[in-house]
């Protein structure tokens, strides 16, 4: 059977100085650079999107120290594989040490991590481990204190086009800067994904110039790093809220934008129904069902035109006042609940009608507010022990202050 290399593992850098991106990484005098040039290679975990480098880097650490490099996918990998990787260690060929680079470790589960853990405190491998996923979420803590963690990070698109452009002096292609410019863009910070998308337009163009007409035909939208299952769908999610909640609408609609664009409303309209309640609140609660109602009608309407009532409720939210000062009042008493605190509820409020014959306390003593001028009374409605205790705090926006003024009268 055939098999052609895909030209992103033919082009792949050799030198950590023809790598693009990366920069708080490989700056001169960063701990990882100073590391790396030593050939002091710790326990590493990259942990970043696909295509940034992640396993070009194992590869040039690899090279440099001489080490034996053996590759495991976490995907595929058995308990077998890594002893095997530990056979390999005591050949003839692993004089300088065992490099072993595990793509996708989140996949590996418990035990399998374990027993990596065995072989790296006995100094048998190095381990250099990849993940698309938050390595504090998905890796054996034991493990995981005995590696540094790197973060790589999307690479821009001004980035991107310097790695193509050294992939077209490489390999001699024609192409146009406009066409250059459009892959860099279209790969949304994924290099490995520019690159893919450059073969396929040579393969498809032959030996004609590639141009902009061409690229927009292969790409009609921006590939969109984005996964409903990944850190980066609630990385997504949380820029949302807090951009919601900062009042920051222009970034709301761009963070908004993305993620319907792919695909995601359900999660946008939990987030909106959430952030309504919890940021706005009570400086502008009708602004609740408003929100509710463009909620409704974007699953009803379904995707695209669903971005219509979104984008509405994303800036009435963003633009409106903020107060979470119900949210600070729950969270207030829940702390008095974790506690043991307020346990018996006083008598008057308890749903008894009837005190039974022995009972030497006879009555509950309710007083009906409606019976009272302003329909106000002043009784004790909190248990004993918690009696005088203070949760709510009016916020600092015009309806709430109001409402604290009218009550401040009455119940005086």
């Amino acid at each position: 059977m055939f098999y052609m290399t895909p030209l992103a593992d033919l082009v792949r850098p050799l030198k950590i100085e023809d790598m693009v991106g990366q920069e708080h990484l490989f700056k001169k005098g960063s701990m990882f650079q100073k590391a790396i040039s030593k050939n002091l290679i710790p326990n590493m975990i990259f942990y970043g999107p696909p295509g940034v480098g992640k396993t070009t880097v194992a590869n040039i650490i690899a090279t440099n120290t001489e080490m034996l490099l053996c590759k495991l996918n976490g995907t595929t990998a058995s308990l077998d594989d890594i002893k095997k990787v530990i056979d390999d260690s005591k050949s003839v060929f692993a004089s300088k040490g065992v490099l072993l680079y595990l793509d996708e470790i989140q996949y590996f589960n418990k035990k399998q991590q374990q027993s990596l853990l065995e072989y790296v405190e006995k100094g048998l491998i190095t381990l250099i481990a990849s993940t698309t996923e938050n390595p504090y979420f998905y890796i054996y803590p034991a493990l995981l204190s005995r590696c540094s963690v790197f973060e790589f990070k999307s690479i821009s698109s001004e980035d991107i086009k310097k790695g193509l452009q050294r992939v077209v002096n490489l390999r001699k292609i024609k192409i146009t800067d406009e066409a250059l410019t459009a892959l860099s863009i279209s790969s949304n910070g994924d290099m490995r994904k520019a690159i893919n998308n450059l073969e396929f337009a040579i393969n498809a163009n032959g030996e004609k110039k590639i141009t902009l007409e061409n690229v927009n035909e292969l790409i009609d939208k921006a590939h969109i790093n984005y996964d409903k299952s990944e850190d980066r769908h609630f990385d997504h999610l949380s820029a949302l809220m807090k951009s919601l909640r900062g009042s920051d609408p222009d970034a709301a609609i761009f963070y908004l934008t993305k993620m319907l664009e792919a695909g995601d409303i359900i999660s946008v309209c939990r987030r909106l129904l959430c952030s309504v309640n919890e940021d706005v609140g009570l400086a502008y609660p009708s602004l609740i069902p408003i929100v509710k109602s463009c909620v409704d009608i974007a699953l009803q309407l379904g995707l695209p035109e669903a971005k219509l009532p979104l984008s509405n409720a994303v800036i009435l939210i963003a633009t409106a006042p903020k107060s979470n000062s119900a949210y600070l009042a729950y969270n207030k008493a829940l702390e008095d609940i974790h506690m043991g605190k307020g346990i018996s509820i006083p008598r008057h409020l308890q749903n008894t009608h009837y005190d039974g014959k022995d009972d030497l306390e006879k009555g509950q003593n309710y007083k009906y507010p409606h019976d009272y001028k302003n329909h106000y009374v002043k009784q004790q409605y909190l248990p004993d022990d918690i009696k005088d205790a203070h949760y709510y705090v009016y916020g600092n926006n015009k309806l709430e202050q109001a409402s604290k003024e009218y009550w401040d009268k009455i119940k005086k």
